[in-house]
């Protein structure tokens, strides 16, 4: 071999050494990561951006979003298969635990709480300052398929047919807006949209019991393997990195973390939602 073809081949050689390798290796299988829609799509999108970066470099395999048009959905594409990963609600969870055997992977950690709730909330003026004030007045829920937000205002101690109407508007930013422009007297949130509208135009009049959050979910077919490595990446994630929490914050404010989670701590999701279950 001519010396300068040899010292042209070494060169290109020590580039490729030296260069950094890639997160994702070209030509391995993607994952798809779905998510019940709890904003619009375009702000979910934003949402999950950071953390599907940061999954795909962790895993060094290339991961995708899609995401699902509501609750019933997303628990039904991460129980066939057609996802691997999901970031479900707790009713979702059991909804798709119990026909597609999806497995626990991590719970999200909420201002250092492990659990979350749901609170009821009405404009800062509202003349109404319990839930016994709810009676005849208008509502507002988010998606029809999520029967914790019903079960949870039941155990307010108000009943479906006590209220003047009700309409199901899909998110939760629908709800707080809805809420506050004047369109509904009162609506439910998360904890941590309640905690955002809280500084600007809403009141919290009742709180929930704390709940077993949202959590992350691996299809059947996930590998122990990759199912240990996914689980290892989520439980990585430490608020004292700025750029962890970054990730964090994008995904949801309030978030700080994630924490393993076991099935059993949904059982008291499964007892609220009984009467509801078809």
């Amino acid at each position: 071999m001519k010396p300068g073809l040899l010292g042209l081949l070494l060169g290109i050689a020590a580039l490729i050494c030296a260069a950094p390798v890639t997160a994702a290796t070209s030509g391995t299988p993607e994952l798809r990561l779905g998510s019940v829609a709890m904003d619009t799509p375009t702000a979910m999108h934003r949402r999950l951006k950071p953390l599907i970066d940061y999954l795909t470099h962790e895993l060094r395999r290339p991961v995708t979003l899609r995401l699902s048009p509501d609750l019933s959905n997303a628990a039904d594409e991460v129980a066939r298969g057609e996802v691997d990963i999901a970031y479900l609600t707790p009713v979702a969870y059991i909804k798709a635990h119990k026909s597609g055997g999806v497995r626990l992977v991590a719970k999200t950690v909420t201002k250092g709480e492990s659990s979350f709730k749901l609170m009821l909330v009405v404009r800062k003026d509202s003349p109404i300052k319990s839930t016994k004030d709810l009676a005849g007045k208008s509502f507002a829920f988010g998606d029809q398929a999520a029967i914790l937000q019903r079960a949870v205002v039941m155990n307010a101690g108000v009943r479906l047919d006590q209220l003047g109407s009700y309409k199901f508007l899909g998110h939760y930013d629908n709800i707080a807006r809805g809420v506050a422009n004047g369109d509904f007297d009162a609506g439910i949130l998360k904890d941590t949209t309640a905690y955002q509208w809280e500084k600007r135009d809403l009141r919290i009049i009742y709180v929930s019991p704390p709940l077993p959050p949202y959590n992350i979910v691996t299809s059947r077919h996930v590998s122990d393997m990759l199912w240990h490595a996914i689980q290892q990446a989520f439980l990585k994630l430490n608020p004292k990195n700025p750029d962890h929490m970054a990730i964090m914050n994008a995904l949801d404010p309030s978030y700080d973390g994630f924490t393993a989670a076991a099935d059993a701590e949904y059982d008291i999701v499964r007892t609220l939602i009984r009467p509801f279950a078809k």
